[in-house]
């Protein structure tokens, strides 16, 4: 009788509540070493929601499989707001520095098209100028354009 378990959890903080207590409960599995190596696994993602699941044995194992939240809630918490811009090439909401990007295409990467960290990079950029966030005070398209001359090449490099 092995299964499969879906749920959302907020990030570093899962408990045995709902909802995953409830969907765990009536499998073999320990509920608590469940709750505790998700929240080893999501902590990066604190307090953010993040899809999971919860692959498991009739003897009792099980594997967890964390997803990655979409980019713009990477890009939110990083920088530090609740909603973007309704004018993203007027009004900009945050400023995000260059490490910052970096760091959101690394956690994110496993979910992009690209191949490399130079490339996930350009694809964060394009949420922010969405979102209405600039990158180290320039506006996101100037930024990418910065990127692709050669500027940033150090930081990204693999």
């Amino acid at each position: 009788m092995a299964g499969t378990i879906e749920v959302l959890v907020p990030g570093g903080e899962a408990n045995p509540g709902p909802p995953l207590g409830p969907e765990l409960g009536p499998t073999p599995v320990n509920v608590q070493d469940v709750v505790q190596e998700i929240n080893e696994e999501t902590a990066a993602f604190d307090g953010m929601e993040v899809p999971v699941t919860v692959e498991y044995e009739d003897d009792g194992a099980f594997s967890i499989s964390v997803g990655v939240p979409p980019t713009a809630e990477l890009v939110k918490d990083e920088a530090g707001f609740e909603t973007g811009s309704g004018e993203p090439q007027e009004n900009f909401v945050a400023d995000l520095e260059v490490e910052q990007v970096k760091k959101i295409a690394e956690q994110k990467s496993s979910d992009l098209l690209s191949y490399d960290s130079f490339n996930a990079a350009k694809e964060v950029v394009g949420t922010c100028t969405s979102l209405g966030v600039t990158i180290e005070g320039n506006n996101p398209r100037e930024f990418k354009e910065r990127m692709e001359d050669g500027e940033y090449d150090d930081v990204f490099a693999e």
